[in-house]
């Protein structure tokens, strides 16, 4: 099911991006596309299924993981590279949409439901700890779908009517 995560996470940065789009004439429909990028990019750290980082260990000859990719650290570093690979005028509001969509994406995922109560260091590296969480769904679930998808569905219905 990590594909209705996946739909969740676009499906919430559409609905900000419409929502933002309501109340700063400037965002358009390319920024609310910027905004659901955003939603996805801590999930690069899946990228791991292609590559083992077991195996980049190897060739590399030094300790490698993925998972940073998932925490605002790894994000800010993500959204910095993406930013500076726009043209120079468009950058920093590249950065700031890419920055909503991804924080949509790491609050989401501190609200799963884990075994120890304990979200991921969702902070790192500013910060190790563990915030706790509420435990409200696990990424396998369909109902977030269910109810992120309406919720986009009237957004733009209602950004048609406006």
């Amino acid at each position: 099911m990590a594909l209705a995560d996946l739909l969740t996470h676009l499906f919430v940065g559409y609905t900000i991006g419409m929502i933002l789009s309501w109340r700063y004439e400037r965002i358009k429909s390319p920024h609310i596309t910027a905004i659901m990028v955003g939603a996805a990019l801590p999930d690069l750290n899946r990228i791991r299924l292609l590559l083992d980082p077991i195996k980049l260990e190897q060739v590399f000859g030094v300790p490698f993981s993925w998972g940073p990719i998932h925490t605002v650290g790894g994000v800010l570093v993500i959204i910095a590279i993406g930013s500076l690979l726009t043209v120079q005028k468009d950058s920093k509001m590249i950065f700031i949409l890419l920055g909503i969509g991804a924080i949509s994406h790491l609050f989401l995922d501190s609200l799963l439901i884990t075994a120890s109560g304990y979200s991921y260091a969702v902070f790192w590296p500013f910060l190790e700890s563990h915030p706790s969480t509420p435990g409200l769904y696990l990424s396998t679930d369909i109902w977030p779908i269910l109810v992120s998808g309406p919720m986009a569905l009237f957004v733009k219905t209602v950004d048609r009517i406006m």
